[in-house]
């Protein structure tokens, strides 16, 4: 399976490609430029001759290879994302070939990332250092792209139905929102989003979005005892209220968190955003509730109803409903030690789209792609590990 150039030269198309959603829009997709992906993608998938649904109002590609071999009965999916992240641009992205990395990249540092020491000598994809790279998600859209391909010019190679999907605003959190379960062929999947070849995901955390107003009262500084109420004072002591110790950055593994996504606030009045974040559903509950409490308190103090907490679901754990469907992930760990590979799994300190579409009744644990430090200018991919990833579909589809 000699494919690793071809991958390579796919991959570097792809990133080349603006995709970059907005959590600033109202629209769907939230950035007509992630048309301009789909758009090659679907002239792609009919030169291979499968069939394709383009749903262009909401820019979901739907496609569908049939199986070859006559004692295949269930059709598998692949699921991917095609816009990139908001927190980073991802404009104009130079991609970069680091042939066998040896620890003194100008960019990529052992003493800033540990995790490198366990790279030295693989080539490496990584930006300028201005821009994202794109990793996330396009490693595993062209891995699924590479995929099909390889099927088409191998036919006497035994293949599963094989149906895939490519969707959009998954960093923002609506990835699935417009996705068609009738539209999609298979009724298993696998998402191809994660990270280091060989970890299979399917715990993440129970996820919502907490938004935080606060109703000031502004007067003229001069003449403001006993009647001035600053919002933005306010808002520092809600913040106040969190616990310390449950933040993104003072947590790991199961242990969840709050953390303040946004702030915008002056004397008049102020709005928070918070990410509630937990994997054990109690806790999450607990935590939602805590969130309300903090505005009583607050409202307490100031004897008004100033402070108002309003609380959206995001997604659920995915483990609740993949634990009757664990086969996959079993599948998965036997094709890993195919490769030589070692698999493990790892609790998802995040989400996927897999999370959504389990819930909606499609199973979809998690694979890797081989990129690593997402959303950041420090993005980079294994071109290794996006070769066994890309072998590590080719077995899951031939199974």
């Amino acid at each position: 399976m000699n494919t690793e150039s071809s991958l390579i030269e796919r991959f570097l198309r792809y990133v080349k490609i603006d995709t970059q959603s907005s959590d600033e829009s109202d629209t769907h997709p939230s950035t007509e430029k992630q048309h301009d992906l789909a758009k090659l993608l679907v002239s792609e998938l009919n030169e291979l001759g499968l069939t394709v649904d383009y749903d262009k109002d909401h820019c979901y590609i739907y496609a569908y290879l049939e199986s070859n071999d006559e004692s295949s009965t269930e059709d598998l999916g692949f699921i991917a994302h095609l816009d990139t992240s908001p927190e980073v641009s991802g404009k104009d992205v130079k991609p970069y070939i680091i042939n066998s990395y040896d620890g003194n990249d100008e960019l990529l540092h052992t003493e800033d990332f540990p995790e490198l020491k366990n790279h030295i000598g693989e080539d490496f994809i990584r930006t300028d250092g201005t821009t994202l790279l794109g990793a996330d998600d396009k490693a595993g859209v062209a891995e699924i792209m590479e995929m099909l391909s390889y099927f088409k010019l191998n036919p006497g190679i035994k293949h599963r139905g094989i149906a895939v999907a490519f969707t959009p605003d998954e960093e923002i959190g609506n990835g699935t929102l417009f996705f068609d379960l009738k539209r999609f062929h298979a009724s298993e999947a696998y998402t191809v989003d994660g990270g280091k070849f060989g970890i299979i995901e399917y715990e993440c955390f129970n996820a919502a979005k907490a938004t935080v107003t606060i109703r000031g009262k502004g007067v003229h500084t001069g003449s403001a005892k006993g009647i001035m109420i600053n919002a933005s004072l306010v808002a520092n002591e809600f913040i106040d209220l969190m616990p310390q110790d449950e933040r993104p950055e003072t947590t790991e593994g199961y242990e969840g968190f709050y953390y303040l996504d946004k702030i915008n606030a002056h004397c008049e009045s102020a709005s928070m955003e918070f990410l509630i974040r937990d994997h054990d559903e109690a806790k999450f509950n607990n935590r939602k509730q805590f969130m309300e409490h903090a505005a009583s308190i607050i409202n307490a103090r100031y004897n008004d109803d100033l402070c108002k907490v309003t609380i959206e679901d995001q997604y659920p754990n995915m483990s609740v409903f993949l634990k009757d469907h664990m086969y996959l992930v079993e599948r998965a760990y036997e094709a890993i030690k195919q490769l030589d590979g070692n698999p493990s799994s790892q609790p998802v300190r995040g989400g996927t789209d897999g999370a959504v579409l389990s819930s909606m009744g499609l199973p979809c644990p998690n694979l890797s792609t081989g990129g690593y430090n997402y959303h950041s200018r420090f993005e980079f991919a294994s071109v290794q590990e996006m070769t066994k990833s890309l072998k590590l579909l080719i077995l899951l589809a031939g199974n």
